[in-house]
């Protein structure tokens, strides 16, 4: 035999003798790694192999300390029912805020105030744009932007004198709120934000504090970021009316 022979069959032979180790290890590699996973992922995996590849697995989580559950293929998701206080809530939030935006047109011809004027296109930006959001709402569940007027159904309240909501100024107060200029305006204007903002955080509390109500994914986002953005501004306007009037530092 040739020593190129010789050569070729030594140089497989070791070749042989590589693929064998690697195979190996990685055989061993494979052993490990399945004997040291978890154990509700291997069975999960094992009734996995196990089920008709076409049929999905539905697992409905446990509560905490009690293990999992694997439903039938044809559970479904249900939504819940439409809350008719969403409704109502969504309505009365509409009114609330057109009188916050009402409120904020009267700055710039009743003060000179900067921190008051930037103040006010915040609330009416912010406000204007929720209506907005609300009445989109409301229309997509095919209900009025109104509420409908006690004994009368099918009249919204566009035709009716106006049912104010918790915090909403009255006649007499926004009067008195066109009335006053410059150092007067801004105090009844922070005041009177004040109130309707407050009253915009009880209309929430009262929505959630309801059964079944402000389950909408809609609604309770909106409702939790209106808390929240309420909250935050009446802080805001309680250290602004701790100041002493803006006129003096002008």
């Amino acid at each position: 035999m040739s020593s190129y022979a010789v050569k070729w069959k030594l140089y497989r032979f070791r070749h042989k003798r590589k693929l064998h180790s690697v195979t190996g290890s990685a055989a061993l590699c494979g052993m490990l790694l399945v004997a040291s996973a978890p154990t509700n992922f291997v069975s999960s995996a094992a009734r996995a192999q196990q089920t008709d590849p076409a049929t999905p697995v539905v697992v409905q989580p446990g509560a905490p300390g009690k293990p999992s559950r694997t439903l039938p293929p044809s559970t479904k998701a249900t939504l819940p029912p439409r809350s008719q206080a969403d409704v109502e809530f969504m309505q009365g939030m509409i009114m609330h805020h057109s009188q916050a935006v009402e409120m904020t047109a009267l700055i710039r011809s009743h003060t000179e105030s900067k921190d008051l004027r930037s103040l006010g296109a915040r609330i009416s930006s912010s406000q204007s744009d929720e209506i907005k959001f609300m009445q989109r709402w409301l229309a997509a569940q095919g209900e009025p932007l109104s509420m409908a007027t006690p004994g009368m159904p099918d009249m919204d309240m566009s035709r009716q004198p106006m049912v104010l909501m918790p915090g909403m100024l009255t006649p007499e107060q926004m009067e008195a709120l066109r009335k006053a200029k410059g150092a007067e305006f801004d105090r009844l204007f922070l005041t009177g934000m004040i109130q309707h903002h407050d009253g915009a955080l009880t209309m929430v509390k009262d929505l959630f504090d309801t059964a079944g109500a402000g389950q909408d994914a809609g609604v309770f986002n909106f409702a939790t970021d209106a808390d929240n953005t309420q909250r935050a501004e009446i802080k805001i306007m309680q250290t602004m009316l701790e100041k002493k009037p803006l006129e003096e530092k002008r």
